[in-house]
This record gives structure tokens, C-alpha cells and sequence, in this order.
């Protein structure tokens, strides 16, 4: 009996060896492949002649981007080359055009320039693809993880279609890995696959093909045969421990420098804002396990204290920023324990935007010339001749008053009775509203 192990040795991955030949076999993307789309239409057979229109392919990685322009070039008939962003450079784009330019002219057969990464490209490599998608030289099919709108340039956006590929369904993984151990590009039905490791591959992968098959890879190789050895031993059985032993945990989607940087910190705020405190301890744990930088949690949660929470629990700000300090003091790992504290407070408490809501205001107001001369009385008299032009007089000094508030313009004559902090009712805001109303009729009370 061949073991897994034996049958891995000097073969290529087995990720690379399952990528589909054609677009019947690709797993998902479904909202792409109906018929008459554009990627159908591309990979019609006899279209190496035709023209096509370049695609820019946006989505998480595993999702099938390289897969399916490689079927589209099979199926084609087109030439296939592939540039790689990382290594690839403005003379070897030239160099690519040249020959795309050459074999249309002579043979008359367009070529699909897959390039992936292009987000690593610089404007002027961007620039350098222009005449070849323009003048149909080449069909480009461009591969991103990230937001074309950021990070494509737009004449090149506008020559494209953008295409977004979605993350695979556990149905779609679950098919890739049934068809990986009996295929015999895979594991040729050499090896077993138990339900229990099925489903935790299936959960491991978060929706990427290639991570799953290459757990399932890694977890074939320490699969032994079960029975005796010799002839009368059996397929060996992939278990969810030989998966657990493979791998180590699951590699959270999660690109500290692209898009899911960004939706899961925004998700990690808008939990604690929305008091959901279990989504928020998630979307904690999800950064801390993908490496993300601790203080920059750490800032977010300064910042969701003053704006979210305010003086709804002025407590939350100070638990917010001890967090911060304790992560600085003690480090990571412990510093998850200060970080859980601190958002699950931020999370059960009170809320208010009240004071975030009033400086915009303001500075919305002043920003737009909303503002006028400081009052006379609330001028500084202590410089030599402020006295001589008025400076400080008719000041009234509150301490003096029993209840330490007098009557008194304080805003500009231009923004007398506006009001910027409206407070909420929501926790210590509460008492904050009766005692702001009691102050601010006292204020107007003026003489």
C-alpha cells in the first residue's frame, strides 16, 4: 500500500495539482460563470483570434483568481503568460506587449497577460500596461486582494471590467476536498478522509481553496495505514487530530496592510458602539490572533471611549487608556487580558456622541466664519495697557457666587444662545442634562 507520504514525495502542491482545467470545474463563483458572462464569453473555444475585454479580479485570496485565468487561456485557446507584481518591472510589461503585439500580427492569436498582484504596481507599471489593453495586444486579467479604487490607476480601471470574487461556501470547500482525495491528481482515493476532519478542514479554510488543500496535504502526510503493514493494510484514515496536528491554527484572512484590515476594525467598533459585547471580544480576537499591532487597538478603543461613550460613563476613557498602558507595560500575549477588560466594558456601558457631535459642530462653525470677538470682561487683562483699553472688565469671578455659577456672556455676541453639547439621558449623562439645564438658565439669566 502507497502512503500519502511516500505518494507526496517530488510532486507539486497539491493546491497546484487540483486547479481546475476548465470553468465546469471551479468551485463557487457562481455570479460569475452564468451563462453569457463575461468570463464564459472569454473563454469560448476558438476566441484566440477575438479580442476580448480586460478583467480586473478582486477578492480574498484562495478565491480562484490564477484558477480561473488559467481555464479562460485553456479553454481559449489564447496564449497565457503570467507576470507576478512582486518581481516583475516596466521592461518586462514592454517586453510582454512587444511579443503579444508580434504573435497577434504574425500567427493571429491574442494572449492573456495574467498579472497578479497589480496592487503592488507603481503608477508608472500601471501606465506601461495602457497601450497593450487599449489596442487589444493583450486581454489582461488582473489579480487584487485589495480595493481597486485605491490602488489601480484610473485610466486602467476604466479599460477594465471589475469582477468581485466572494469568499467560498463550506459547500464548495467541502467539494474541492472530496474531489482532491479521489482525483487522481490528488490523493487518488490512497488515503481515507474522516467526517470529523472534513468538517474541521471545511472550518479552517474561512473560504480559501488553497488553504484547505493544503491542510489536507499536510494532514495526509501523517496519516499511517491502518491494520497491519503489508498488502492486507488499509487506506490510512485522516483524523481531526492528524489535521489538528498539521495545523497549527487556523490563518485568520486578515492582511494587516489591505481590505480586511480595515472591515474588521470597523466591524470591532461598531460592535462595542452597537453593545454587543460578544461580537466585540470576537472581532478583539480575530486581530489579536492575525498579529495585528496591539496599540493600535489600543488607540481605537481611546478613541470609542471619548466618542461612543463620552460622558455617559466619563469612567470609560480612563479604563480605556489604562488598558493601553497595561499593554505597553506587560506586552503581548498577556496584554489580550486588559484588552478583553477594556472592550468589554466599553461594550456593556452607556452611550453617548453627545461631546463628539459638539466639536464638530463648532469646529464646523468656526471653520465657516461662525465666530466673533472675544468678550470684553473675558479678555486677558494681565499685559501691560490691557486694563487701558478694557480688558477683563465687568468680569465676574464665579467663585464668588454661592452656588459658583453667575450670570455672564461667555460665547461671542455672534453665538450667543447657541448650543453645541446636547446631552443624552443614557447613564452619568443623565445627571449632567438636569444640572446643564440649571446652569444654562442661571448663564442667560443676565441683567
Amino acid at each position: 500500500m502507497t502512503t500519502p507520504s511516500a505518494l507526496f514525495q517530488g510532486q507539486t502542491p497539491l493546491a497546484v495539482r487540483m486547479r481546475p482545467t476548465s470553468l465546469s470545474e471551479v468551485a463557487g463563483q457562481g455570479h460569475l460563470l452564468r451563462k453569457g458572462s463575461p468570463l464564459v464569453a472569454l473563454a469560448d473555444p476558438g476566441a484566440a483570434t477575438r479580442a476580448g475585454t480586460s478583467v480586473i479580479l478582486w477578492g480574498p485570496p484562495g478565491t480562484g483568481k490564477t484558477t480561473l485565468a488559467q481555464a479562460i487561456a485553456r479553454t481559449s485557446g489564447r496564449r497565457f503568460v503570467e507576470l507576478s507584481a512582486v518581481t516583475a518591472g516596466v521592461r518586462d510589461v514592454r517586453e510582454v506587449m512587444q511579443e503579444a503585439l508580434t504573435q497577434r500580427d504574425l500567427y493571429d492569436q491574442s494572449t492573456i497577460l495574467f498579472l497578479d498582484e497589480i496592487h503592488r504596481f507603481t503608477k508608472a507599471q500601471q501606465d506601461a500596461l495602457l497601450p497593450g489593453v487599449e489596442n487589444g495586444w493583450v486581454v489582461l486579467i488582473a489579480a487584487t486582494t485589495e480595493n481597486p479604487s485605491f490602488s489601480v490607476i484610473s485610466p486602467l480601471l476604466s479599460r477594465s471590467l471589475l469582477l468581485t470574487l466572494q469568499p467560498l461556501t463550506d459547500e464548495d470547500i467541502a467539494t474541492l476536498l472530496d474531489r482532491a482525495v479521489s482525483d487522481p491528481r490528488g490523493l487518488a482515493d490512497s488515503a481515507t478522509l474522516e467526517p470529523a476532519a472534513r468538517a474541521a478542514l471545511i472550518q479552517l479554510a474561512s473560504g480559501d481553496a488553497r488553504r484547505a488543500l493544503t491542510s489536507l496535504e499536510a494532514a495526509a502526510s501523517l496519516a499511517e495505514p491502518a491494520g497491519d503493514a503489508g498488502d492486507d493494510a488499509s487506506a490510512p484514515l485522516i483524523t481531526a487530530e492528524h489535521v489538528s496536528l498539521a495545523v497549527d491554527r487556523a490563518l485568520l484572512r486578515y492582511d494587516r496592510q489591505g481590505d480586511e484590515h480595515y472591515d474588521v476594525i470597523s466591524a470591532f467598533i461598531k460592535s462595542i458602539r452597537g453593545s454587543d459585547v460578544d461580537a466585540s471580544i470576537h472581532y478583539l480576537a480575530r486581530m489579536i490572533e492575525a498579529g495585528e499591532d496591539p496599540r493600535f487597538i489600543s488607540r481605537r478603543l481611546i478613541v470609542s471611549a471619548a466618542e461612543d461613550i463620552g460622558l455617559a460613563d466619563p469612567q470609560a476613557l480612563t479604563i480605556a487608556v489604562a488598558a493601553a498602558d497595561a499593554v505597553q507595560f506587560i506586552g503581548m500575549p498577556e496584554g489580550r487580558i486588559p484588552l478583553a477588560e477594556a472592550t468589554a466594558y466599553l461594550a456593556t456601558t452607556a452611550k453617548s456622541n453627545a461631546a463628539y457631535v459638539a466639536i464638530d459642530a463648532a469646529i464646523a462653525d468656526v471653520r465657516a466664519g461662525g465666530f466673533g470677538r472675544v468678550p470684553v470682561p473675558l479678555r486677558d487683562a494681565h499685559y501691560a495697557g490691557a486694563k487701558r483699553l478694557g480688558h477683563g472688565k465687568g468680569y465676574r469671578y464665579p467663585h464668588d457666587s454661592e452656588i459658583g455659577v453667575v450670570p455672564q456672556q461667555y460665547l461671542p455676541d455672534e453665538l450667543v444662545g447657541k448650543r453645541y453639547y446636547e446631552p443624552t439621558n443614557h447613564g452619568a449623562e443623565r445627571d449632567v442634562q438636569a444640572r446643564l439645564e440649571k446652569i444654562r438658565r442661571i448663564l442667560s439669566d443676565r441683567q
